[in-house]
């Protein structure tokens, strides 16, 4: 767990800042019409909490190893420190939305799909799982930057793990946001604003999927 720390604190801290307002923006203009205010949402690998700390809900559930995690989460976000692929402190049917964000190409193929099963176990029958996903058809030659990457995916290989795994696609973005934050553009609020509004930006820059599937009401 130590180890995990200080990689989050090594690859991210500098971008702490810029990371909340760019989710800030994220949450309020893409990701709350996924998510009903009334609902219970799941934040899986939550990291720094940049997504469960702005999205509005009834319930927040911040699940991540990293065990800094209540460091950065907001007073009304439960925090659990345990394996995406193993939720069992999470009741059964208990979860309308599931987030994550850059996190399944850190496992392997086997882990994905325990974690996926597991997802679908804590959603709800009209349950739903979005995922930012890093799409290596747009990102190969910077995909293994990061030491920790394990499985690489695309938009077409997320899709099929989730129909496997008890899930229908109802939408999906091949290209989303630009691979990292890491890159030479600058890091910039309002321009986030202006691409977010221009759709020809995302598919000339983008290299993140943005994939929304629904829990199909069958046993897996």
């Amino acid at each position: 767990m130590k180890r995990l720390a200080e990689t989050y604190q090594r690859r991210l801290s500098e971008d702490i800042p810029f990371r909340n307002e760019m989710y800030r923006v994220l949450c309020s203009q893409v990701f709350q019409k996924y998510v009903p205010q009334n609902s219970t949402v799941l934040d899986l690998a939550a990291g720094y909490c940049e997504f469960i700390n702005h999205i509005q809900a009834k319930r927040k559930i911040a699940i991540d190893l990293n065990p800094d995690i209540v460091k950065f989460s907001s007073s009304d976000v439960e925090v659990f420190n345990c394996p995406s692929t193993d939720l069992t402190q999470i009741t059964s049917s208990s979860v309308d939305l599931v987030f994550t964000s850059n996190f399944l190409e850190h496992l392997t193929r086997d882990e994905i799909q325990q974690t996926m099963q597991e997802v679908w176990r804590v959603l709800d029958n009209n349950g739903s799982f979005l995922i930012l996903q890093p799409n290596i058809r747009y990102c190969s030659r910077d995909y293994w930057m990061f030491f920790d990457h394990i499985t690489p995916l695309d938009d077409r290989s997320l899709s099929e793990a989730l129909e496997i795994n008890g899930f229908r696609v109802a939408e999906c973005r091949p290209k989303f946001l630009p691979f990292t934050t890491k890159s030479r553009l600058p890091k910039s609020i309002f321009l986030l604003k202006m691409y977010l509004k221009f759709p020809p930006a995302q598919w000339l820059l983008g290299a993140q999927a943005l994939v929304y599937a629904k829990k199909v009401s069958a046993t897996i």
